[in-house]
């Protein structure tokens, strides 16, 4: 008994350091407290504890802790002084009953637990039946005038529309942001809207425009049969609201069509095709191609029974893309000239490299030779040589064995580099107004620094909007990670702050062996902050897309439950991404709060 009460009071010893220590850093952090927005004034104190308690090596106390049967502070960080105080308290009592009172604390472990959940709702809005975490999902274009679509993605469980500010315009936010409202009243939930601003990112340049012309191919079965045709919407015109199997037709040609009408014609590769009309609807008139067909602008579409004529309308020329392979070189360059695929002469030799453009010419004056540059999130890499002031050379040390596509406007990273890039572009600035005015939070691309949250609060307090809208943080950098604390201390000078783990640029940039590790750093720093968290990038992302789930996939959804707030990105199938995830979080919630296990009975 005489050696149990001195390790007894051997822990005593350490968690009374611990506390103490925790207590002397907020002393001196008290200009910073000051300044926190006052909702946030005790979870500012309890990070700043936990930020203090972190500099210890707590494992070897853990052990002896978790040997009597007591805490080992895994779960404490919404509460941590507290739960070091407690844990001393009952200690304290086991080696003196009567001398030593429960300590009172201002921020309780209930408290704590009942901040985040307040901190969530003011955020994120109202959750869904049957479960905690919400649902965030990235708009596609189709929003704007596709109502169903919108209706059915809030019937199955959508509690946050993403519109992200790099794509689109005012206008068709604006027809979003409508659907989105009018999609909510009807279903009596209010959609809270968040939108992203474009930030700096680091994208690869345009490329040369390839033939204006479409592919329309059936789908067919495993021994080549069809069981569903090209479906093709012949249309007046494009524009930016129109589908992907839109066509544009002469508005006269359209006007003489009957139901049952079929026209022969010569595709862009010289096969002989027919379209047969079908149907029309509110959008245009529907006809379906049995073979693959590639039509081009100009082409004449010949009535198989009259002389009837259509013409094909103009079209947006496709798009191209460089196919590289490992061991190839290409050319980055500044200036923004379009990117054009390599060169091959007759005998297979290379006559001018392929090149691409890069849209922030700044990165030219911090990179260096030997540095590794990644593409597209990283599913290509390559080493940078040969640089110049206005050009350098990438070597391709990775790519798919067939080879890999790099497209415009695809991210580029130089993990090994400190480009010191970051704030407000002036698209941002420009984008802000509207924001402002539509959205119910802002999703802040690219902070690196407390200066670049100041810098976007000095521009939403000129709008009159700081305390009006929610401020989502993206991580997505080393430098961001480094720095969170400080940028989360800067962000509690307002009242509705999130953060988003963008994890595929972080995998990106960190390396895929250090994600899971620094995610969960983000994660336990937010909840010692009670600053709710959504956790992006790729989840659901084969279901989405393809319909159908990895299994993997289903095991980082139910790992999400870490967080408040998870993103989907768009999909045709999106609508089942939704739906399974929706299930997912009800059935997995009561064996989880947040990251601690909970314990029902056993079937």
């Amino acid at each position: 008994m005489k050696i149990k009460r001195e390790k007894i009071a051997a822990i005593i010893t350490q968690l009374d350091t611990w506390a103490t220590s925790m207590q002397i850093e907020e002393g001196k952090q008290q200009e910073a407290l000051q300044k926190i927005h006052p909702s946030y004034r005790n979870s500012a104190a309890n990070l700043i504890h936990y930020a203090a308690f972190r500099q210890f090596d707590l494992r070897n106390c853990q052990k002896k802790l978790r040997n009597l049967g007591l805490t080992r502070f895994a779960n404490a960080e919404g509460h941590i002084l507290a739960s070091v105080q407690n844990t001393n308290f009952l200690l304290k009592r086991v080696l003196d009953a009567e001398a030593y009172p429960l300590p009172k604390s201002n921020l309780s472990i209930k408290k704590g637990r009942r901040t985040l959940t307040k901190n969530t709702k003011s955020l994120l809005g109202y959750r869904s039946k049957g479960r905690r975490v919400r649902i965030m999902v990235t708009m596609p274009n189709e929003a704007a005038y596709d109502y169903d679509l919108v209706l059915r993605m809030v019937q199955e469980g959508m509690n946050v529309a993403r519109i992200n500010c790099a794509h689109d315009d005012a206008e068709v936010w604006e027809k979003i942001i409508a659907q989105v409202r009018k999609a909510g009243k009807a279903v009596g939930r209010q959609i809270k809207i968040a939108m992203d601003l474009a930030g700096p990112k680091i994208r690869t340049g345009r490329i040369a425009p390839g033939p204006k012309v479409k592919k329309f191919k059936p789908e067919r079965d495993v021994i080549g049969q069809i069981v569903k045709p090209a479906q093709l919407l012949l249309v007046p015109a494009l524009d930016k609201f129109s589908p992907e199997n839109a066509l544009p037709i002469a508005p006269a040609g359209l006007e003489q069509l009957k139901m049952g009408d079929r026209f022969r014609f010569e595709d862009a590769r010289g096969k002989i095709r027919q379209l047969k009309i079908i149907d029309s609807n509110a959008y245009g008139i529907v006809a379906h191609a049995y073979e693959t067909s590639y039509i081009a602008t100009g082409m004449q579409l010949q009535h198989t029974q009259d002389d009837f004529v259509l013409e094909v309308g103009d079209m947006p020329p496709v798009e191209q893309a460089l196919m590289l392979r490992k061991g190839d070189v290409f050319t980055i360059t500044k200036e923004a000239i379009d990117g054009k695929p390599a060169i091959i002469n007759e005998d297979g030799e290379l006559e001018f490299p392929a090149q691409i453009s890069c849209q922030l010419p700044e990165v030219f004056t911090h990179i260096q030779e030997g540095q590794t540059i990644l593409f597209d999130d990283g599913k290509i890499e390559g080493q940078i040589q040969n640089l110049k002031s206005d050009s350098f050379a990438v070597k391709v040390l990775m790519a798919k064995e067939q080879g890999s596509k790099l497209k415009a406007e695809k991210g580029i990273n130089f993990p090994d580099t400190n480009l010191g890039i970051s704030g407000l572009t002036q698209k941002d600035k420009e984008d802000l107004p509207f924001v402002a005015k539509h959205a119910d939070m802002v999703n802040f691309s690219f902070v690196n620094t407390p200066e670049d949250v100041t810098e976007l609060y000095s521009e939403l307090t000129d709008l009159g909007a700081l305390d009006k809208l929610g401020v989502i943080l993206k991580i997505e950098t080393k430098t961001a990670v480094a720095n969170l604390k400080d940028i989360l201390l800067t962000a509690m000078q307002s009242s509705q702050v999130g953060v988003m783990i963008a994890r595929g640029d972080l995998a990106v940039e960190t390396g895929w062996d250090n994600i899971g590790r620094i995610q969960e750093d983000i994660l336990v720093l937010c909840a010692a902050a009670h600053i709710p968290v959504v956790w992006a990038t790729q989840v659901l992302e084969n279901l989405a897309k393809k319909g159908l789930p990895s299994r993997s996939e289903i095991t980082d959804a139910t790992a999400a439950l870490h967080a408040e707030c998870i993103m989907l990105n768009k999909g045709p199938y999106i609508h089942r991404a939704i739906g399974l995830l929706h299930t997912i979080l009800s059935k997995n919630e009561a064996n989880h709060e947040k990251k601690e296990v909970m314990l029902p009975k056993l079937p």
